[in-house]
């Protein structure tokens, strides 16, 4: 069942602010909500990385499934684990430093298949 989106803007109503027409009703655009996946079945990979960082070392987690809002909770607890700062952007887990093997195990705590990527 798909959640009925708010209308807070003009682009929500596609430009319509007013309608002499009795029978006019805006066109919904419902949004469906991606169904996170069962974390037993996802395989996430983690690396390190530094290129265009400026030199500084980066973990990465990809390949992620499922709701946005489930991986900012898992990045947000990956970061608190870690006891680091980092982002979640374009579908990816960035923990600043390399904390590749403390990530893997925290992953595979939570019941994620992880595989290593990279050197």
């Amino acid at each position: 069942m798909a959640k009925k989106k708010k209308l807070n803007s003009l682009s929500d109503l596609g430009g319509m602010v007013f309608s002499t027409n009795p029978d006019y009703t805006p066109e919904e655009n419902f949004e469906e909500e991606e169904e996170s996946v069962d974390p037993s079945k996802q395989i996430l990979y983690v690396s390190y990385d530094k290129k265009q960082r400026k030199g500084k070392v980066v973990t990465l987690v990809e390949g992620f499934e499922g709701r946005e809002e489930d991986l900012i909770a898992l990045g947000k607890q990956l970061k608190q684990r870690c006891g680091a700062g980092g982002s979640v952007k374009d579908n990816e887990i960035i923990v600043q430093g390399n904390f590749v093997t403390k990530v893997m195990e925290l992953l595979t705590k939570e019941g994620y298949n992880v595989k290593k990527k990279g050197g």
